[in-house]
């Protein structure tokens, strides 16, 4: 996909910053490979094939080694997130490099997600452009919600918010429509709005989901695509997901070649 003149242009943010505590390993947890490549690298495909022109990588732990990695590709910059404090922080480091851009459609996606489809981000962006949202947001309805943050709908059907799982209530915890943290965003209302919001949660971090409720409380429109396939929002956290993850992607591959 070529961004079209007539529109603004793509640039993307993938947030790789977190130590992964779980994944048993020193490494950054995005740089734990998968189909034999480090994970991030899939997230950074599917948002150059979707148009992106500038790819900003927000990279924390052991940051080097995502540096090194991704060192060679010449749309892709970094910024840093020195503190962990909540993917609204995380977002929040490339407020300046943007600052020149306030115009621009902003992918928002999390390093760890390497089941991302390209298709599903020109989705994204065709619903984010044609509806002129604000912030527009990929959902998907899985059997096990644990863990995921909940889309809470108003009386209407509409989208209300999204409510992380510690801040649920026992009614939105039974919610299977989940957040696999795929956004589009207006870049100058999303650094705007991320100036506004607070870390008065049960985690004590600055969510970048908080942006969501305070464009729709603000008047301006929020566009959700409810189609993601659920396989495609694994995450990882562990060895064991992520081995599964890595079956799902080689699979996927092995169809590809089959096609081609």
């Amino acid at each position: 996909m070529s961004p079209n003149d007539d529109h603004p242009k793509i640039d993307a943010v993938i947030l790789a910053a977190g130590k992964g505590t779980r994944m048993q390993s020193d490494l950054p947890k995005v740089m734990h490979e998968v189909a034999d490549r480090p994970m991030v690298h899939w997230v950074v495909d599917a948002c150059r094939a979707a148009g992106a022109g500038r790819i900003i990588v927000v990279v924390g732990h052991r940051a080097e080694l995502v540096r090194e990695s991704l060192g060679g590709e010449p749309d892709v910059e970094f910024v840093t997130q020195s503190e962990q404090l909540g993917t609204g922080h995380a977002v929040d480091q490339a407020r300046e490099a943007l600052a020149s851009s306030p115009d621009n459609d902003l992918l928002v996606l999390c390093g760890d997600g390497p089941l991302i489809r390209s298709e599903t981000l020109e989705l994204l962006l065709d619903r984010h452009r044609s509806t002129g949202a604000a912030a527009t947001l990929a959902t998907a309805v899985i059997d096990d919600p644990t863990g995921y943050g909940r889309i809470v709908r108003d009386e209407q059907g509409d989208f209300a918010r999204i409510v992380e799982q510690k801040d649920a209530s026992e009614a939105e915890l039974e919610i299977r429509e989940v957040n696999p943290s795929y956004y589009c965003f207006r870049c100058g209302p999303l650094f705007d709005r991320l100036s506004r919001t607070t870390n008065e949660n049960a985690n004590g971090e600055y969510y970048v989901t908080d942006v969501f409720g305070l464009s729709r409380s603000d008047g301006d429109r929020v566009a959700v695509v409810d189609a993601v396939p659920p396989e495609d929002i694994l995450s990882i956290n562990t060895p064991d997901q992520l081995a599964e993850v890595d079956r799902i992607l080689r699979g996927r591959l092995a169809d590809l070649e089959d096609k081609g």
